[in-house]
């Protein structure tokens, strides 16, 4: 169907064979539960629940904080023990709500009914999801209410399941659409029932054969969805090009896929929206998968919303032996984890731990003017151009080289023989150069005023012009 992958990108070793074949496990979470009260982009949600409180599974115990924002439901029944600081996932510390699982699972009232989307009107959808609390679950947290409130719904054209599943290791995208089919195939449905123009395309990458032709044979008697097959590349799962390769459109980053008619959601994110709306289940779980050569049991896990990291390594048997590297996504784009005690939430990502590190053990050289990464940048940058102005810190020429579109995929690393330290550089330099622009921006707001003011101050302590009457006597 034309343009079926993306310029550039890398072939980086999958490792999925460590976890692809090992069904979704539930786990039972045994101790305290943490809610983080920023799983999400956006503003955080405030805390509606207080210590010593009695809460059900289900139960929505923070309130969105504003429109780009989404609540946060308690996944377990019990009772709040506080709410104080945490550690996060991504080295933060942040408010959190603590809750002693009572181990009843309690539900509140309604919770896994049956209903029927069809007699829904748009808005109930959409107000269904957001009161689940639903967010992409491939890794952003954007709040999935707002993604399907575009300003024109007729004006999109495909709704885009993101079943590539690109990064090394992972594989709970993957089990998902093996294990549970027709809950995504339905909450496709559900979503585009909002969009009269929209066509349902579930994109799956070559390389996952089984899953393109379960979900093929589900769809076949569907006119407005199709499974597309993709080439085998990374960041082939990246919004951008994944929105590239299927529609051929492209956006920068300052445009939303929506501008150009397009919605992309991940399989996970798909799934909870049919749970949400059509069983009456709001988001209080995640699928994770627990992998690399370091660990026993490789597999994946239905983990409640809140449960301790160690807890589900833990599930997979622990560790060989000390991990050289644990990473919490995967080894392109993943996050260093150096501690497990920490809360599992909806904007947080399965764990790979390796017995080496191969980064560390080789020496970073000098650029040998290659050209290796400019080649494979999805985003057709000078890899090698930004880290310079990265490292000398020069904002105005890191702009003009288009810098802020860099997705920070991990392609340049990759492929840099001389292993220097780019997407890390890059990813720096991007958050100073935003914090220079917006002081550069208040600098530039605070003089227009001071001259604003003093051009009134000048106007008003002008001498009055006389009168002709004055004029003419002197």
């Amino acid at each position: 169907m034309g343009v079926t992958t993306f310029k550039g990108g890398v072939h980086p070793y999958e490792g999925k064979e460590l976890a692809m074949d090992q069904p979704i496990q539930a786990l039972t979470p045994k101790g305290l539960m943490v809610f983080p009260v920023s799983q999400h982009i956006g503003a955080p949600a405030k805390p509606i629940v207080a210590k010593g409180d009695h809460v059900l599974m289900g139960q929505k115990i923070a309130e969105a904080g504003g429109f780009v924002s989404a609540p946060v439901l308690s996944s377990v029944s019990g009772t709040v023990k506080s709410i104080e600081k945490v550690l996060t996932a991504g080295g933060a510390l942040m408010d959190a709500i603590i809750i002693e699982n009572d181990q009843q699972y309690e539900k509140i009232e309604g919770f896994g009914q049956d209903r029927d989307y069809t007699k829904l009107s748009r808005e109930e959808i959409v107000n269904i999801v957001k009161d689940a609390g639903i967010v992409g679950l491939g890794g952003a947290g954007f709040p999935t209410a707002v993604k399907l409130m575009p300003k024109d719904p007729s004006k999109i054209d495909y709704f885009l399941v993101n079943g590539s599943e690109c990064e090394p290791y992972l594989t709970s995208d993957y089990r998902d659409m093996l294990e549970s089919p027709d809950e995504l195939i339905g909450g496709l449905k559900v979503i585009l029932s909002l969009f009269p123009n929209a066509k349902g395309k579930i994109c799956i990458e070559d390389n996952k054969p089984e899953a393109i032709k379960l979900l093929s044979e589900k769809v076949k008697d569907e006119p407005n969805i199709e499974v597309v097959s993709l080439l085998t590349k990374y960041p082939e799962g990246g919004e951008r090009q994944l929105m590239f390769a299927v529609t051929g459109r492209k956006i920068n980053s300052s445009m939303l896929p929506a501008d150009v008619g397009v919605i992309v959601d991940n399989v996970d994110t798909v799934i909870s929206i049919y749970k949400a709306v059509c069983k009456s289940t709001p988001l209080v779980r995640r699928i994770l998968t627990v992998t690399g050569d370091a660990v026993v049991n490789p597999g994946n896990f239905n983990v409640p919303l809140g449960t301790n990291y160690q807890e589900l390594v833990d599930a997979a048997g622990g560790f060989k032996d000390d991990p050289a590297k644990i990473i919490c996504g995967g080894t392109m784009m993943g996050n260093p984890m150096f501690k497990l005690d920490v809360p599992i939430g909806k904007n947080t990502s399965s764990i790979v731990a390796l017995l080496e590190d191969e980064v560390l053990e080789e020496p970073t050289t000098a650029c040998i003017k290659c050209g290796r990464c400019v080649n494979v940048c999805p985003s057709n940058l000078a890899p090698t151009l930004l880290l310079n102005d990265a490292l000398m810190r020069n904002v105005d020429a890191f702009m003009e080289l288009n810098g802020m579109e860099c997705i920070s995929c991990g392609c340049c690393s990759y492929v840099c023989p001389a292993k220097r330290p780019i997407t890390a550089s890059i990813k720096t330099m991007k958050l100073y150069s935003k914090d220079v622009l917006r002081k550069r921006a208040a600098e530039e707001k605070k003089r227009e005023e001071r001259a604003a003011a003093e051009k009134a101050h000048e106007k008003t302590e002008a001498p009055a012009e006389p009168k002709k009457e004055e004029v003419k006597k002197a």
